[in-house]
């Protein structure tokens, strides 16, 4: 399989069939069901498998395709604005696409605090054959402020802030930083441009969040 452009593939139930995909009503909801507010993009073929071999929770399915979602709006607004900014578009899709998924295994981090899914992802990619440049995401997302930390890794990590509209300073510093070395402009021009990017994003973090709700935690 490969994942670096499996994002290009849909996980309409045409496509599910194509890859012999057989999910329950609940998660095929959440991977599928759009609204006019929030015509969600679709997850890459082989996160929609993995989740369902996983019988992965609905709400988590919802989740992942939000996050999935804003990360595709974000790299596309970066790389329209900053064609210089190197990063790996289809890893970062990836990335979002299967950050949490260590919540299956630990459910109660779905509605209160932890980060015992975020080791337990990376290992549960690796397990299912995911190579490692693309399942570091699961366990990297939520430790952005660790020493050298890739652009690939801080936009999924922003990622998964912005979608419900959280700004975090310190994070969106680091990526500044980078686009401005990247782009040789002044720190300040660079700060505004990643400002309005995520601004336009934040504006339908509660049609996020309520799309995300109306999914059941457990299958």
């Amino acid at each position: 399989m490969d994942y670096a452009d499996d994002h290009r593939r849909s996980c309409c139930p045409a496509a599910m069939a194509t890859v012999g995909i057989m999910i329950s009503p609940a998660l095929r909801g959440a991977l599928t069901d759009r609204t006019e507010r929030l015509p969600l993009r679709e997850l890459p073929v082989e996160a929609t498998r993995l989740l369902d071999e996983l019988h992965a929770q609905p709400r988590l399915a919802a989740h992942l395709r939000l996050v999935h979602d804003v990360a595709t709006t974000l790299t596309v607004a970066l790389e329209r604005r900053h064609p210089d900014l190197a990063f790996d578009r289809a890893a970062v899709l990836f990335g979002a696409a299967t950050h949490d998924i260590g919540k299956v295994a630990h459910p109660t981090e779905l509605t209160g605090p932890g980060s015992a899914h975020e080791p337990a992802g990376h290992a549960l990619l690796l397990a299912h054959d995911v190579p490692d440049r693309l399942a570091r995401f699961a366990g990297t997302h939520g430790t952005w402020s660790a020493p050298d930390r890739p652009i690939d890794d801080l936009l999924v990590s922003l990622a998964d802030k912005i979608w419900k509209g959280q700004r975090v300073t310190d994070l969106e510093d680091l990526i500044v930083d980078q686009i401005a070395a990247a782009t040789s402009q002044p720190r300040w021009q660079a700060f505004l441009s990643l400002d309005e990017i995520l601004d336009d994003l934040a504006t339908d973090a509660d049609q996020r969040l309520a799309f995300q709700s109306t999914y059941p935690i457990q299958i």
